[in-house]
């Protein structure tokens, strides 16, 4: 999410190597004619510095889409790392995930040890009900920093006009495996004189619940904004943390806002 436009980049990466040629072809027949159009956009989001930090910084708030013809951009919510389906039957969607989080250093929390940028890659598979209700589900193994296991469930109440407007909100709910919970929730056992908390060891489960709402509206033919605003809360393991308790940040807030721009042919 942080960084999100080259997430993406890696994504369609991953997804030209992973794409079989009869899937590919059969891909290309079902696309509806017409010229591409895309849609980026760039802004400033707030986020937590860390997973369970009290503190927020401004990170980019970054977008790419791709369209063809008259058919409307795919509704993807800010809080969902990038990926391209590389499989659809009879409403389900499944392709690669892709997203990076940052790293806690040292000085962000004295005494207990640095956590380094990690690369969380992936899966996801959706499925979409009778419209406009869409469910996702997300897992991710960290390469570097945490080197855990983490995921996310979601579903989305969709709302839209085509690409005048959408609106959409919905539930969240995060689990991560032990690895990933020691490395931002956990106190080692040679810790605690130097960081004066007592010595913590999480599992993993669950880690935070909460929901995500996202608003986009185009200004012109070109022109767009699109924002969103998100609440986790931390739960178990994670909830009971010294270090969560410490910096008193079970309430885990982030938002954003960011400008868009339309290339190619647009309808008057």
């Amino acid at each position: 999410m942080t960084q999100k436009l080259a997430s993406r980049v890696m994504a369609l990466v991953l997804a030209g190597m992973a794409l079989p040629n009869a899937a590919h072809a059969q891909d290309e027949a079902e696309k509806p004619r017409g010229a591409w159009r895309t849609r980026i956009g760039a802004g400033p989001q707030l986020v937590p510095r860390f997973p369970g930090s009290g503190d927020m910084v401004f990170r980019p708030f970054l977008d790419v889409s791709r369209a063809r013809g008259d058919t409307p951009f795919e509704f993807e919510a800010a809080d969902e790392s990038s990926g391209l389906p590389l499989l659809r039957q009879q409403g389900f969607d499944f392709g690669p995930a892709l997203t990076f989080e940052g790293s806690r250093r040292t000085q962000d929390l004295p005494g207990v040890p640095r956590v380094g940028f990690t690369v969380e890659a992936g899966g996801f598979l959706e499925y979409t009900f009778a419209n406009p209700v869409r469910a996702r589900l997300e897992v991710r193994q960290g390469i570097g920093g945490h080197e855990g296991l983490v995921g996310m469930a979601s579903v989305d109440y969709i709302a839209r006009d085509r690409d005048d407007w959408l609106f959409a909100i919905g539930p969240r709910l995060s689990f991560s495996d032990g690895g990933y919970q020691r490395a931002y929730f956990g106190v080692p056992v040679e810790a605690p004189i130097p960081s004066g908390l007592p010595a913590f060891r999480p599992d993993g489960g669950i880690h935070a619940v909460g929901g995500t709402a996202t608003f986009l509206k185009q200004l012109d033919r070109r022109w767009g904004i699109s924002s969103y605003a998100k609440y986790d809360r931390l739960i178990d393991d994670a909830g009971r943390s010294p270090i969560v308790d410490r910096l008193d940040s079970k309430d885990q807030w982030s938002g954003g806002i960011m400008l868009t721009y339309t290339f190619g042919p647009v309808n008057d």
